[in-house]
């Protein structure tokens, strides 16, 4: 269909990328001290981990389908993004802070300061998102 769309005006695949609003809005986690920050936020609001391994496929395909689940009800969730290669101690303090074995990927869903859920590899993609809100 590419091709007749191009020849019949129909839309690029480059402005149907762009058309599609991305309602995820990453924040970056990058520090021990941010540790202490999620979980005063945690107070008020639950704050979602993502610890990703960008040399792994597993975790690139996840990490694409767990984009897909945010809609416009989600954009207000506070999401963390955990490169654990480039930042392998605040990996490892995660998992110390919270409990939890470590696990790549993983999503862990943080309230009043503890793990109230995590999930690994493709069960992240089965994620019920609203019941965070």
């Amino acid at each position: 269909m590419g091709i007749l769309n191009k020849m019949f005006g129909g839309k690029s695949d480059k402005e149907t990328k762009l058309e599609r609003k991305s309602h995820l809005n990453w924040n970056p986690l990058t520090s021990l001290e941010q540790l202490e920050v999620i979980k005063k936020e945690s107070n008020s609001e639950a704050v979602l981990i993502f610890k990703h391994s960008t040399r792994c496929g597993i975790s690139s395909m996840v990490i694409k389908q767990f984009e897909k689940l945010f809609t416009e009800e989600h954009e207000n969730l506070k999401v963390y993004y955990l490169d654990l290669l480039n930042y392998r101690s605040v990996s490892d303090e995660v998992g110390y802070t919270f409990q939890l074995m470590h696990q790549s990927p993983q999503l862990i869903v943080i309230k009043n300061g503890v793990s109230v859920y995590d999930a690994a590899h493709y069960d992240i993609t089965q994620t019920n998102l609203s019941r965070f809100i």
